[in-house]
């Protein structure tokens, strides 16, 4: 591996209607590579529809120390949180 290259996180969407699941980091030289060796390394037994890849340092990440003042604003808007809603049961997947 290249000093050079880059470090990419690597998120797969296992069906249709699911969300994309971080499932590992990985080094490239650019991003068709890392999408490449993502699907090489974590597709293996085609079980994906769907990979991103995303340059680890273009990811921007809250403080956990500053949890409380990021997230105390929303905990008044309570239709935000759809807790009182009915879901019909034939809905698999949110």
């Amino acid at each position: 591996m290249n000093e050079d290259w880059a470090l990419y996180e690597v998120f797969i969407r296992a069906r249709s209607g699911l969300e994309h699941k971080h499932v590992g980091s990985l080094h490239a030289a650019d991003a068709r590579m890392a999408l490449e060796h993502a699907r090489d390394t974590y597709t293996r037994r085609q079980e994906g529809v769907s990979i991103w890849v995303v340059r680890s340092s273009e990811i921007i990440a809250s403080d956990p120390e500053e949890a409380e003042a990021l997230f105390e604003p929303a905990r008044d808007k309570v239709y935000r949180h759809p807790t009182f809603y009915d879901i019909p049961e034939e809905v698999k997947n949110i």
